[in-house]
């Protein structure tokens, strides 16, 4: 049977979906519903699913994650597809969303005040955005070292907003635009096109441009759009190979 490693953070793990993966550490929220279980089912893979909820690229590459190895160890060469949904938790994107629906007063706490400022800074996410274009690239050429002939796909995250020009009470119009900016920056960088570093978050947050907005948001757990990109080392720097589009269904 043909072997395949899911690597990532919460939105490939599938926390709150029942039900839980047998054996998955409890701190990981893996679910036994998750895309990698579904696509593994249905195209009769041999899964090793070592997502977990909050990991970051350091986990995927060099560190441990409550007591679990580095997400890469699980890759030995033989695999024929290997997934990879990372790089949210570098730049704070659910972070970010979450103090966003916070209550005014609950922002000026002194033990929160602080980090939720940064978190809602644009330069702030602007430098996180420029770190975390190095550090996907950089989980590209390491997965691709380890399995030279697998599939590797970089699956984007969940439309978590909806368009420029919506609501999205109870956060604030700014923040709604920064937070529609994270992602559709960290969109681009897996996008079927050549990486390009992300274009700098103005102080003043305006608005998306139209090509830039990701698309209308799904409903319940019915469909996730995922752009994917197959990558291989070069000398320098990971390159895009010829691009997919799939729909996760669950």
């Amino acid at each position: 049977m043909k072997r395949y490693v899911a690597l990532g953070s919460s939105m490939a793990a599938g926390p709150g979906i029942r039900p839980r993966a047998a054996g998955a550490p409890r701190w990981s929220g893996r679910s036994a519903r998750n895309y990698a279980h579904l696509v593994a089912a249905r195209c009769g893979y041999d899964l090793v699913d070592v997502t977990f909820s909050g990991a970051t690229t350091a986990h995927v590459l060099t560190e441990r994650q409550h007591g679990a190895a580095p997400q890469i160890a699980a890759l030995d060469g033989s695999e024929s597809l290997v997934t990879v949904t990372i790089g949210g938790n570098d730049v704070g994107y659910i972070p970010l969303l979450t103090v966003a629906a916070l209550p005014r007063p609950l922002r000026r706490l002194p033990l929160l005040g602080d980090r939720i400022a940064e978190l809602l800074d644009a330069e702030a996410r602007n430098r996180a955005l420029e770190a975390v274009f190095e550090s996907l690239c950089a989980v590209g050429t390491a997965v691709r070292q380890r399995c030279a002939e697998a599939r590797i796909f970089f699956v984007d995250y969940l439309t978590m907003l909806p368009p420029a020009g919506v609501p999205a009470a109870p956060l604030s119009a700014a923040d709604a635009d920064l937070g529609r900016h994270v992602a559709a920056t960290l969109e681009r960088m897996s996008a079927p096109t050549p990486p390009r570093r992300p274009a700098a978050i103005s102080s003043r947050r305006p608005r998306p441009a139209a090509n830039t907005t990701p698309g209308p948001p799904t409903r319940g757990r019915r469909c996730r759009r995922a752009t994917v990109s197959r990558y291989r080392a070069g000398p320098r720097r990971c390159t895009p190979m010829p691009p997919g589009c799939v729909r996760w269904r669950n």
